[in-house]
């Protein structure tokens, strides 16, 4: 297999890993987190999973999500989210985990919801919450890799 096509395939399988695609509209300034049901729960499983390491506790603690890294979960003292981050302390990172996985199981395939004021409402930014069908695959989305 050429290297390209590995490399294409890494990507694919990274989205799929993560269970979503997501997007950064500076302009509307929001993260889009798409994905069917199961995606969605996925990550919020991720986000639990970076809340429960006792690593990342201290401010400043960061991970890194997705083939291209660009959305980042951080620990901090106050919740926010903005270009660079989706942040708070573990216990507000947990409290957004809950409150992403209560609105996903409720919406409807088609639906769109915005998470800001439940979890900061001074954030910069808004995650977008796009619940797409059962079948969906988050590397659809991305066509990046089909440029290497």
């Amino acid at each position: 297999m050429p290297r390209e096509d590995k490399i294409n395939a890494l990507i694919r399988d990274q989205w799929r890993e993560l269970g979503i695609y997501y997007e950064r509209n500076d302009v509307l300034q929001e993260w889009w987190l798409i994905g069917c049901r199961t995606g969605l729960l996925a990550f919020t499983r991720q986000l639990t999973n970076y809340a429960d390491d006792p690593r990342n506790e201290l401010p400043s603690e960061h991970e890194h999500f997705g083939p291209y890294g660009y959305l980042k979960v951080m620990t901090w003292p106050t919740p926010g989210i903005d270009a660079d981050s989706i942040h708070g302390s573990v216990g507000d990172l947990r409290r957004l985990t809950a409150i992403i996985a209560e609105n996903v199981k409720t919406m409807r395939t088609g639906e769109i919801l915005k998470i800001r004021t439940q979890y900061a409402p001074d954030a910069e930014y808004t995650i977008v919450l796009d619940l797409r069908p059962d079948d969906f695959d988050p590397a659809s989305l991305d066509t990046g890799w089909q440029r290497l």
